[in-house]
């Protein structure tokens, strides 16, 4: 399949998909020998962020954790909390680096990905990819991903997707000790994300990731469905089902994202999850465009994420991942609406956990 695999299944399936096809968790294995690619494959990075140029010869002897991840994604978010503590508790024996292979086109700009770096308070070496050249040479399909290979340059072990933590990082102590740089002790490291770091609430999560541009969306109810790439007026219908979403009023609907042509045009959807969060930015730089979130019609509250306040106020300036709620239990299927006050917002995908 190699580079035609849908990449909408590269994301590890959504969420929601990841507990269904692997029990909350992901797919792990241990392995010995090599896997798809070797760390030759890392000298092909085009740009380094906080690191020098590495090189297979400059990092032989060491343990190696190489994650594939890239900024916009949920399931890789939500790991990210257990790669920060490796990087720092093992960083006298072990290099974490960190692959970013870009899903989306506003991905592949070094200024957004270094700004990410920097607001994700990321400081191990992170490697971009935006060709695909290690992706490829690893023959990965997935974010997030992460393989474990030892001193002598031998991939060991690899994990797709969330969750068996514990196991990965007993691979990891394992290597280190072979390698004679084994850690004093044999504890694992305690983390509690925050914020879109904080592990799914998989128990109520009913609703898969879902993309905006024509090319990969699904269940789109505005009357009359999607004009692509073109101007349009869209409506809504009166009731949505689960998991359907729609438009409603003067939109471009691409490939990969709708964009808001004029304002007070909205987006609605309903769901059933905990957390609910939009892929979107402003289309021109120092633009920034308000929005107002309201959950069944009414203002958000106390279900409030961390990108809108109360009253479900907000404001989409770079292109990330916003949080937009947070509820408290009784988790039940909802109506969730976005009203843009200002044009020219760019939204690429609804993530749920």
């Amino acid at each position: 399949m190699g580079d035609a695999i849908d990449r909408n299944r590269r994301r590890f399936l959504g969420a929601a998909a990841v507990a269904i096809a692997a029990g909350h968790f992901g797919l792990y294995r241990v392995v010995n020998g090599r896997m798809g690619g070797d760390l030759e494959a890392i000298g092909r990075a085009t740009d380094w962020l906080n690191s020098p140029r590495l090189t297979a010869s400059s990092l032989a002897g060491k343990v190696v954790l190489v994650q594939f991840w890239t900024y916009t994604c949920i399931n890789w978010l939500r790991t990210l909390p257990y790669i920060r503590a490796w990087a720092q508790k093992y960083r006298d024996g072990l290099v974490v680096i960190g692959v970013h292979t870009p899903e989306f086109t506003v991905e592949k700009d070094l200024d957004n990905v270094r700004r990410a770096v920097q607001q994700m308070r990321i400081e191990y070496p992170v490697a971009i990819d935006n060709a695909y050249a290690i992706w490829n040479s690893f023959n990965n399909q997935y974010w997030p991903a992460l393989y474990l290979i030892d001193a002598r340059g031998r991939g060991r072990q690899h994990h797709f997707g969330e969750g068996e933590y514990a196991d990965f990082e007993r691979g990891i102590q394992r290597l280190l000790r072979d390698a004679g740089a084994g850690p004093s002790s044999e504890s694992l490291v305690e983390v509690e994300g925050k914020g879109v770091e904080a592990a799914a609430d998989w128990s109520n999560l009913r609703s898969p990731e879902n993309y905006l541009g024509y090319a990969r969306t699904q269940h789109f109810a505005s009357r009359g469905g999607i004009e692509r790439d073109r101007r349009r007026a869209y409506v809504p219908p009166d009731r949505l089902t689960l998991n359907q979403w729609a438009l409603a009023g003067e939109w471009r609907v691409g490939g990969e994202a709708a964009a808001l042509n004029s304002p007070n045009g909205r987006l609605v959807c309903r769901f059933h999850a905990r957390d609910l969060h939009l892929v979107m930015g402003a289309t021109k730089a120092g633009s920034p465009v308000r929005f107002r979130v309201s959950i069944d019609g009414q203002p958000p509250g106390a279900a409030h994420g961390a990108d809108a306040d109360e009253s479900g106020q907000g404001v989409a300036s770079e292109p990330r991942l916003y949080q937009l709620v947070r509820q408290p239990l009784p988790i039940v299927d909802r109506r969730f609406e976005i009203e843009f006050l200002d044009p020219g917002v760019q939204t690429l995908a609804f993530t749920f956990g």
